[in-house]
């Protein structure tokens, strides 16, 4: 092993020290103008000084190699950025939220730095969620036996954040390549560090997983940062293992431009810090070497002056975004079939399956299509066993265990990885069981939230490509956590496809565009339909269903009931039977598709019969049939013969005992009695 002080004044050639004296005063000329944007009213409205973190950060850029390593920086990491290779221009085009940003052409808050064709990623202002990411990457890594590293930079405080603790239990279990550090200013915006743990260090904290070294340094002192971090790399490489790089930092200004740090620290506690400035120490160490003189380091501070007037110059000219982009990366392009361009089957090729069986072939064809396909989640992967339903039974047999695996039960972890994992290469394609039950996912919407908007705020740069599988529904007796649906609160976030079929032709074809297509789809399977005999189809071994195209499951002219999920069977159901009583003819329109939506095939179908009921299981009050309501009203009134009518279910939980759950679900009579009354209006 490589000994620590490989790195000091003495044995470091003065090139190199050059350098980092030309990075660092470059950094803090920057740290420092960045307010005068706000108070110019030109920008950077968001600005968190790294002060304080020079010697960590300096090293944590010349450690990182842009061809192979990947880096999560936060949004005090400007020194780092600088230090990895990115200019004061760009920089700058960061900080006044231009169109020309690398990160995010002025999408993501200012201060959060990237150049995606470096791998510097673009992270979330959620605190610490992107160490998620590195270790989704690092598992990458690991599995395409490519050389480099993940490295997540954090403030302290993000560590006590659950997911934090899920990343690094997760990157020791697997013993992936990932650095992890914790830059350490002792504070939380305001908050003590005595109030964020009973450890002073935060890295103590994690002490006794298995797998894991920590690292400490001084990370005000360039030269042990150096070689902490360089000593931390060479263990990850030879030993195969995470590491955690814990450096003692001092914040020496506010956490930010919105806060004020002289209501909670004194006078005395200011002045140490400042006393304390790492710039200003390395500068003494320098020229006390004998290495460098003051003129020549006021020449190399004049000349970083030059550097940023340039820069500011050609940043102020440079065009804002425009406005007209704002839908322009929500969601990436999708697989588009030639083969069935409407998404219908004829009904007869293909081969009879149960709706569990269509998902389970599925999975497979497209696993032997695609070798860089992956599934883990909760139960997946057990002996016999596949998913707590089984729907992935079979598949760690054919697949092995480098492709089909467990992941811990912490949804957060699985959600997390799979975004990072998915950064590795565009190619890969992964598929999740967020949650044994979709109730369960909650706590997972972190993540989600995080996916959601990945493509559209990196400006096009990075999209997940993740396909989200979630058992759903009542009609089980499951109770609380085993039988609610979430739909409703899903589809309010831009960036997500959601699909919710009903048969299995549709499952297998849905689900096969969604493992073909870039960007992430939640998909979602009424668990009550697995084994259901209403739901078997025939299925054509080649079946794709684009995304946004609604199927009619039933011919009419009187009514139109817009539906999906388990409460398409019911309204065939209610369709014949009102056919038969009273010879009218109800068209029952499957959207499939949630987002997108079918608007077109909806209001077609709603001008032809001018009276329209909207079910499904969700609840009525907020849920997505309020939506569907609404676009109904809002674009296809005139055609209206009867108010828009819905059924679903009550507003409460979904009780556990039958009695209760059939009070609360929608069913075939309650469907029917609503139907009839519209026929009748």
């Amino acid at each position: 092993m490589t000994q620590k002080r490989k790195f000091t004044v003495d044995k470091t050639d003065k090139d190199t020290l050059k350098k980092w004296y030309q990075l660092m005063t470059l950094g803090r000329q920057l740290d420092e103008k960045a307010p005068n944007y706000l108070k110019q009213a030109l920008g950077w409205s968001y600005h968190a000084p790294y002060a304080g973190h020079d010697g960590i950060q300096l090293a944590i850029g010349q450690v990182f190699n842009r061809d192979s390593d990947f880096l999560f920086p936060y949004y005090r990491d400007m020194l780092t950025a600088i230090s990895a290779g990115l200019t004061a221009e760009e920089i700058i085009l960061n900080g006044l939220s231009k169109a020309d940003d690398a990160a995010s052409g002025g999408r993501h808050m200012s201060n959060h730095f990237a150049k995606p064709e470096w791998n510097i990623q673009n992270v979330s202002s959620a605190t610490g969620n992107h160490t998620l990411h590195a270790v989704g990457t690092a598992r990458g890594i690991k599995k395409y036996h490519a050389k480099g590293i993940a490295i997540s930079s954090q403030g302290e405080s993000s560590t006590s954040e659950g997911y934090v603790f899920e990343a690094i239990n997760g990157a020791s279990n697997e013993k992936l390549p990932v650095m992890f550090v914790f830059q350490d200013n002792q504070f939380g915006i305001s908050v003590p560090q005595r109030d964020q743990s009973a450890n002073r260090r935060a890295a103590e904290n994690y002490r006794g997983i298995k797998n894991l070294k920590i690292f400490y340094c001084d990370g005000k002192n360039v030269f042990d940062s150096m070689n902490t971090i360089f000593e931390a790399r060479e263990h990850i490489e030879k030993v195969g293992e995470p590491v955690i790089v814990h450096a003692n930092c001092v914040r020496i200004h506010s956490h930010s431009n919105s806060d004020r740090h002289e209501l909670y620290r004194d006078d005395n506690e200011r002045h140490c810090v400042q006393m304390s400035d790492p710039l200003h120490r390395f500068r003494i160490q320098l020229m006390h070497s004998g290495k460098f003189t003051e003129d020549e380091l006021n020449q190399l501070d004049a000349e970083a002056k030059k550097i940023i007037s340039a820069a500011h110059k050609k940043v102020i000219k440079a065009a804002d975004p425009d406005p007209k982009s704002i839908f322009d990366f929500v969601l990436p392009e999708a697989y588009v079939s030639t083969k069935y361009p409407d998404g219908i089957s004829d009904g007869k090729s293909g081969t009879k399956l149960k709706f569990i069986q269509a998902l389970n072939e599925t999975l497979k064809a497209e696993f032997r299509l695609n070798p860089d396909t992956y599934i883990w989640g909760q139960d997946v992967a057990n002996k016999d066993k596949g998913g707590i339903f089984n729907v992935t039974k079979g598949m760690q047999q054919e697949f092995g265990r480098n492709r089909v695996f467990n992941a811990p039960i912490a949804e957060d972890f699985i959600m997390g990885t799979a975004n990072g994992m998915s950064r590795f290469n565009k190619k890969i394609r992964i598929v999740v069981e967020g949650a044994e039950f979709a109730d369960y996912f909650w706590p997972a919407m972190e993540q989600l939230v995080e996916t959601s908007h990945d493509y559209w705020r990196s400006n096009g740069a990075f999209a997940p490509n993740v396909t989200i599988r979630l058992a759903s529904g009542g009609y089980i007796g499951g109770g609380l956590y085993h039988s609610q649906t979430i739909e409703g609160a899903l589809t309010t976030l831009p960036g997500l496809r959601i699909v919710y079929p009903s048969y299995a032709d549709d499952a297998a074809g849905l689900l096969r565009t969604s493992m073909r297509s870039e960007g992430p789809t939640v998909f979602l399977e009424p668990k009550a339909l697995y084994n259901d005999p209403v739901a078997e189809t025939m299925v054509p071994d080649d079946f794709e269903v684009p995304f946004g195209k609604a199927r009619i499951r039933r011919e009419g002219s009187d009514l139109t009931i817009v539906t999906y999920g388990n409460t398409t069977h019911m309204a065939v159901e209610v369709g014949n039977r009102i056919s038969q009583e009273m010879g009218k003819e109800i068209e029952v329109v499957d959207i499939r598709s949630l987002v997108p939506l079918d608007h077109e095939g909806i209001l077609q179908s709603v001008k032809k019969t001018s009276r329209v009921l909207v079910v499904h299981e969700d609840k009525v009050f907020a849920g997505f049939g309020g939506e569907l309501a609404a676009i109904i009203a809002d674009e296809a009134f005139e055609y209206l013969d009867a108010p828009v009518k819905r059924v679903g279910s009550t507003f409460t939980p979904v009780g556990f005992n039958r009695i209760l759950e059939k009070a609360i679900l929608p069913n075939a009579e309650k469907i029917y009695d609503a139907a009839k009354e519209l026929l009748q209006f």
